[in-house]
Order: C-alpha cells, then sequence, then structure tokens
C-alpha cells in the first residue's frame, strides 16, 4: 500500500467527486481512478458507491477512512519533527475554534504566529467545542480552543485559559431589567430562550447551570452565530444566557449575573493532543500563547 494511494483516497472522499480531487491533487483524472483501482483491488472491497454526479463512501470506505487520515497525520508529524529537530517549524498547523471564544484572540495570536513561522501553512476551522473535541483526537486537527466538553483522556488533553461566570442578557424594556441585581435560573425559567447549537460552548455551558438547579427550559430560538443571537434579543424576541465577555459586545443589552446554579462556570481551554502526538508547530502555537498571556 502506497501513501500516495491514500492521498488519493483521502481526497476523493473529502471532495465527493474525481474530477475536483483530481484538480486539487494536480494529477490527472484517469491516474487517481487508476490509484483507487490498486488500493481497492489490494484491499479486495470496493471503496467508493459511483454515480454520474458524485461518489459516496461504502462501509468499507468508511472503514478505512479514519485509518488513512490516522497514517497520514503521521506522516506529516514525523516530517515535522524531523524538521523541528533541525531549528525549522514547517508543514500545516490545523486549528479549530468556536466562535468569539474567551481567553485567546484567535486572529492576532495567528498572524503573531505566522510572522515567526512563515514557511507553515495555516488551516482554520470554525465549529462547536464537542465536534472540535473529537477532531483533535481523531489526529485531524492539531489543537483547538473551545469550552471544556470533558475531561483529559488519553486521546485529548486540555490547557485551561480562562473561566467566566454566565449572565442573562435582555432588551433593556424586557420586565427582567427591573429585577434584582442577579438572576436565578428559576426567575428565567418561563422566558422566552435564544441559544446557540447544542454543541456550541455557551449552549452546553448554560444548559449545565439549568440543570444544576433542577430547573427546566425550553430553547424557542435557536442560532449558529453570535451577531444573530443578538440580534434576536435586541428586538426584544428573548432573553440569552451567555458567557460574561458577551455583554459588551451589544453594550445596549442589559446584563445581569446569573446566580444559583453551583459551580457551572464557561471554562475555555486549548485541546490537545497526548504531548506524543502533539505537532512541533501547535507546540510553537501554544508557546506563543503562553508568552502574549505573560504565563
Amino acid at each position: 500500500m502506497e501513501l500516495r494511494h491514500l492521498q488519493h483516497f483521502v481526497a476523493v472522499a473529502e471532495d465527493q467527486h474525481f474530477t475536483r480531487a483530481a484538480e486539487r491533487l494536480m494529477v490527472s483524472q484517469s491516474g487517481l481512478s487508476a490509484s483507487i483501482r490498486a488500493l481497492e483491488r489490494e484491499l479486495r472491497a470496493p471503496l467508493f458507491v459511483r454515480t454520474t454526479r458524485r461518489v459516496t463512501l461504502t462501509e468499507a470506505g468508511r472503514a478505512l477512512l479514519a485509518e488513512a487520515e490516522r497514517i497520514l497525520m503521521q506522516v506529516r508529524a514525523a516530517h515535522e519533527a524531523v524538521a523541528a529537530v533541525q531549528g525549522v517549524v514547517r508543514g500545516t498547523l490545523s486549528v479549530g475554534t468556536e466562535q468569539c471564544i474567551a481567553g485567546v484572540h484567535v486572529a492576532g495570536l495567528l498572524a503573531a504566529f505566522r510572522r515567526r513561522h512563515p514557511d507553515v501553512e495555516i488551516r482554520l476551522r470554525q465549529s462547536g467545542s464537542g465536534a472540535l473535541a473529537e477532531e483533535v483526537a481523531a489526529g485531524r486537527l492539531d489543537l483547538a480552543f473551545a469550552y471544556r466538553t470533558q475531561a483529559d483522556s488519553d486521546q485529548l488533553r486540555s490547557a485551561s485559559l480562562t473561566g467566566e461566570p454566565m449572565y442573562v442578557l435582555c432588551h433593556p424594556d424586557h420586565r427582567l431589567t427591573g429585577a434584582a441585581a442577579a438572576l436565578t435560573p428559576a426567575d428565567v425559567a418561563d422566558e422566552v430562550f435564544v441559544d446557540f447549537h447544542p454543541d456550541w460552548g455557551p449552549r452546553r455551558a448554560t444548559d449545565a447551570a439549568f440543570a444544576a438547579a433542577g430547573v427546566r427550559r425550553t430553547v424557542a430560538l435557536e442560532v449558529n452565530d453570535v451577531h444573530s443571537l443578538l440580534d434576536l434579543v435586541d428586538e426584544n424576541l428573548g432573553v440569552a444566557v451567555v458567557p460574561r465577555h458577551f455583554r459588551h459586545k451589544r453594550e445596549a443589552l442589559t446584563a445581569l449575573p446569573l446566580e444559583g446554579a453551583g459551580e457551572v462556570v464557561y471554562e475555555t481551554v486549548a485541546l490537545l493532543p497526548p504531548a506524543r502526538a502533539t505537532s512541533p508547530a501547535a507546540r510553537a502555537l501554544m508557546a506563543l500563547l503562553e508568552t502574549e498571556r505573560g504565563g
């Protein structure tokens, strides 16, 4: 089994199209097809279901994909490790992040990293914290900035960035603005809630806070970006429970601290693979982050 066969297979799986994959790899479509056929012959199993419009993975193809990605990641890590010993950080840095994550200015950090390591190709993916944790554990991301979703494990470790209390955001004309200085989950249980997709860190923290207080709530308006959430609250269509730093994103809104939820806080972390599997580029980025944070 040749590495190029695995590289070709992963590209077709990602693009779900032979022509697009061939263009991205800068190989001929006939050569790419021959490479996939050679891999299928060696494995004695079809890897794709081919149609005129797209290709999809067979069960055997899905089983191979995870292992192929892992192998290619290990090969890349080996090349980068040798380069690092020679004093050069190069290769690819794949970073994941949630929107508006606390404790790190992602764009500024990546810009500073590029100035120091211009030979490293930076890739960025934005997603929910649960998905990001899975991507790092599977080796598809070098590291991610996310809400802590789980304890450290053999596949995933974390470095704490910051912890924040949760706040209730509401329109200035909302009845809650005349309430006490702080609110409990019971105080807002019957409100119309605006919130993020369940995989997002702020949503997970809010769900945990209400669960800790034994209070049920219903999310009527679910969004996937910060500005939409703020717009809906700004139109007095509902209230939102968010980390403290969100209150500065729309100064016209009223922000009241949420209490009575035990020790639940919004904790953001850098998610990393085990130390032995952390790429030189990821280590360099974390070292830069520690320097900028004064650590």
